[in-house]
């Protein structure tokens, strides 16, 4: 969603200055809480390095240490800023939550990094959250028309607001007040003076998991959260669960009526680390199910499979596996290309591919090649590896995408353009392959993608995935999109 109360900024020239951004799906945000741990700021930071690939404009992290809440919130990379033995001493206490940010609402400041921290009547409460609320704009502005007063433009902020409101005696009863007010995608971590919290919306769009580290429990977006700090996988939350965790052990409810889970599908495609386990299902062997359906579903003439880096590789070995064709590394990235002393001009957008992923001459110069990449989004990316790979020798170029077209944006989270700028939305099979250059291309189709998935095939009637982004199928409530869209309307028929 747009940001709250604000334009959103150009994708090419603010969010990626090495011109990226088109051929790149982005998710905003990782949570991870711990409670009565004597290191718990220290543990929260180790869990926020293994979320690190779930957004990296932004970290923080709260603790309170029985007495006062502490808050440290920076902008930049997890390791940048929580690595040095001064900043965890000064998060104090044996509970914390922290947050890694990609901003799909609210700007890259200060502001808005999470946790977002409050005193209410009850006490401090701070949130982490990851997804996004689709009547988040709605409801700030009935806060601010009643006297609210906001202190960012993220989402997260209207949680807050909504629990001091409600008019329940226990801070917990005012957490669920809040919850059953606001639509959309969202897992959740909260701190009070005396409870740790996770939520987890009522389709279980975002994922949010249980774990356990010396007698002592903890919620992360990702069982790799836990692997990192040797923590033991209990469960996962379910749809529509509130957990509340505190010195007595750990308490479970439900703020919504039971119903069919729908989880994201883009989480098996890309969002979540290969190691990761999401709601029961190996992400690594997914991809390569995945990998191993697009092979069966659209084969070509080709002397070798490569992968686009990183994301493509569980598929691009699933690929070759099932053709039997070699997997060879034909494009090389280089993970160690800062942004900061880059300049967005266009000279260096020309070279922002190059900088991060580099031709392997040895292994493409007169093959015919299949590369396989997760998404195609804008192109243009693709436009620019297709050329590389011609540049260094391929005979031929066939690429493959490891998931259906995507045809809508998306509004639970994942930072997509408007429809008019998705490559699938504008051109049919044969536009997308010109405009990229390829010999060939093509895309898994949505019954493949539910096979790779265990699926016998997609449940038309009750969706076992949330999938909107190559259906048009949107689980929720859009309440902001369908006022804006009114709006507009109003707009238009005045100006007629």
């Amino acid at each position: 969603m747009p940001e709250l109360g604000a334009s959103v900024p150009d994708a090419e020239s603010e969010r990626d200055p090495l011109g990226e951004f088109g051929d790149t799906l982005r998710e905003e945000c990782g949570v991870f809480g711990i409670y009565g741990h004597e290191n718990a700021s220290a543990v929260v930071a180790l869990g926020l390095h293994a979320l690190q690939h779930r957004g990296q404009e932004a970290a923080g992290i709260v603790s309170f240490d029985g007495l006062v809440f502490h808050s440290e919130r920076r902008q930049g990379l997890v390791g940048d800023n929580f690595s040095d033995r001064a900043t965890i001493e000064r998060l104090r206490g044996r509970a914390a939550i922290g947050h890694t940010r990609y901003s799909t609402t609210g700007g890259t400041v200060l502001r808005n990094v999470q946790p977002l921290f409050a005193e209410l009547a009850s006490g401090g409460l701070a949130v982490a959250h990851n997804g996004n609320l689709t009547n988040a704009l709605s409801i700030r502005r009935e806060l601010v028309s009643e006297g609210a007063i906001t202190q960012s433009t993220s989402d997260t902020e209207v949680i807050l607001h909504l629990a001091a409101r409600s008019r329940k005696p226990r801070i917990i009863e005012r957490f669920v007040d809040a919850l059953q007010r606001i639509e959309g995608a969202y897992a959740i971590v909260a701190l009070t003076n005396k409870k740790l919290i996770g939520a987890r919306d009522p389709l279980g769009i975002r994922p949010l998991v249980l774990g356990e580290l010396d007698g002592r429990y903890i919620l992360a977006s990702e069982t790799c959260a836990l692997d990192i700090i040797g923590a033991r996988f209990v469960r996962d939350i379910e749809n529509g669960e509130v957990v509340v965790i505190s010195e007595k052990g750990i308490e479970s409810m439900r703020f919504a009526e039971k119903q069919p889970m729908r989880p994201c599908i883009f989480e098996y495609i890309y969002f979540a680390r290969p190691d990761s386990v999401v709601n029961g299902k190996s992400v690594y062997g997914i991809r390569k199910n995945i990998g191993q359906e697009l092979a069966r579903e659209a084969p070509a003439e080709a002397d070798i499979v490569i992968p686009v880096p990183d994301s493509g590789v569980p598929a691009a070995l699933g690929y070759a596996q099932e053709t039997g064709l070699p997997f060879e590394m034909g494009i090389i990235r280089n993970h160690y290309v800062g942004r900061t002393f880059i300049q967005p001009t266009q000279t260096v957008r020309e070279l922002g591919v190059r900088m991060k992923h580099s031709a392997n001459r040895a292994a493409v110069e007169g093959k015919r090649i299949v590369m396989v990449d997760d998404s195609l989004v804008r192109g243009t990316t693709s436009i620019k590896i297709v050329r590389m790979m011609r540049e260094a020798g391929a005979r031929e170029v066939h690429f493959r995408i490891a998931s259906p077209p995507i045809t809508h944006p998306d509004f639970y989270g994942i930072d997509t353009p408007e429809r008019e700028k998705l490559l699938a939305a504008t051109y049919d099979l044969e536009g997308m392959r010109d405009y990229i250059g390829a010999d060939s291309l093509a895309f898994l189709s949505i019954p493949g993608l539910y096979r790779a998935m265990g699926e016998e095939g997609r449940n038309e009637a009750c969706p076992q995935f949330t999938d909107h982004c190559f259906t048009g199928e949107y689980p929720t409530g859009l309440t902001d999109l369908k006022i804006a869209g009114e709006r507009r309307l109003a707009l238009l028929a005045e100006a007629d």
